[in-house]
């Protein structure tokens, strides 16, 4: 008399460490993690491994299915034997990851398997070209009013020869042999097929057998190329224009890539830039500060005039309206801002010495320490 052997089969739930009630997200995250824990290639020769993941991915295909899950919960794995109500290969369509099992192990395993696993698509042959970056220094008024230069770059442009395909006159790229024009090669992996970019035409499905003689299959050819790059009015250091299509051709039919010319800007002679508005700094006498004055002064647009009045302190800014850089792209321009110092002569003849002794007779100042606050204070008062 022989003896059956009675296998029980653990809890689906229980197999993929999850409660009962838990949702679809809960259920994916822990198909996740288990797979990637049991998988084949991570346990080679590993039949207890390979085991677990053959139950963990049999538990997600059945609680993964809405009506396969209620009939697992109504029935257990009954459900799923001989005469059950939804008996049957639970396992069906899900033939080289096919459906959400495919998503699956296209998230878990791409990068090892090619990247597309379930889907078979061919790669497009397409390549965009590459961008490029051109410095272009401008002087300083350049900047300020904008310019036009013409430039010379070396990129890669379309084969005229081949037109761009990489194939000999009157030639077309062919079917890979390797993968048979799918783009992609599958193998057995346990009891699961695999799919991965075929080595051969990088997953185009087409390889070139002619070559053309010009770019040598490549499609491009580096040739030499003139652009009128045009400079708006208040451009500043570092500024980056671009211009699309004008960078390297793309490879097969691909789109071109873009053209960056980045901006360097030259110092001035005297005016220092923050943001649109211009700083300097203009030396006046003594007697100018404390008597006051008309001063002429350069711009960036000639010369305007400043009047200095009576008792200026050194230190003192003075902000000429709308004679600064014009706002990029827009209309107005920033402010121009003097700042006046009061300069001492190191110098002096008998005739100033005598003068400024007189002066200093009749001017009475009290030569004793204050605070820097309180200071700024009392020049404000005489500004």
């Amino acid at each position: 008399m022989s003896a059956t052997a009675n296998v029980t089969k653990v809890d689906f739930y229980e197999v993929l460490q999850v409660s009962r009630d838990a949702n679809d997200q809960e259920l994916k995250s822990s198909y996740r993690r288990l797979a990637m824990q049991y998988h084949p290639d991570r346990n080679p020769n590993n039949p207890e491994a390979e085991e677990k993941f053959k139950e963990c991915s049999e538990a997600y295909q059945i609680l993964s299915d809405a009506e396969k899950r209620a009939a697992y919960d109504r029935y257990g794995h009954a459900a799923f034997q001989n005469g059950g109500p939804a008996a049957g290969n639970p396992f069906a369509g899900a033939q080289g990851f096919q459906g959400d099992l495919g998503d699956i192990f296209g998230d878990l395993f791409g990068e090892m398997f090619g990247g597309n696993a379930g889907g078979g698509r061919r790669a497009s042959r397409a390549q965009r070209g590459r961008d490029l970056r051109y410095d272009l220094t401008l002087e300083f008024e350049q900047a300020v009013f904008g310019v036009e230069k013409m430039i010379e770059i070396r990129r890669l442009e379309p084969c005229e020869q081949c037109s761009g395909t990489g194939s000999a006159k009157g030639k077309a790229p062919v079917t890979c042999t390797q993968c048979g024009g799918r783009g992609q090669v599958r193998f057995q992996q346990g009891f699961f097929t695999m799919a991965k970019t075929c080595a051969r035409c990088n997953g185009t499905g087409s390889t070139i057998a002619d070559p053309c003689t010009g770019c040598r299959g490549e499609g491009v050819q580096a040739r030499k190329h003139e652009i009128l790059v045009k400079v708006p009015a208040g451009v500043e250091q570092d500024t980056r224009i671009r211009y699309q299509g004008e960078g390297e051709a793309g490879r097969f039919g691909g789109p071109a890539g873009d053209l960056y010319v980045v901006l360097s800007v030259k110092a001035h002679e005297f005016f220092e830039r923050d943001g649109d508005d211009l700083h300097c700094v203009m030396p006046i006498s003594f007697p100018q500060a404390a008597l006051g004055a008309e001063l002429q002064i350069e711009s960036m647009e000639g010369p305007v005039t400043i009047k200095i009045p009576e008792g200026t302190q050194s230190g003192h800014q003075f902000k000429l309206r709308n004679k600064g850089v014009p706002h990029l792209n827009s209309h107005g321009k920033g402010d121009l801002i003097v700042e006046v110092r009061v300069q001492t002569p190191s110098k002096l003849n008998k005739t100033q010495r005598e003068l400024l002794r007189q002066l200093g007779e009749t001017m009475t100042v009290e030569n004793t320490p204050t605070s820097h606050s309180l200071f700024s204070k009392m020049k404000d008062m005489f500004s």
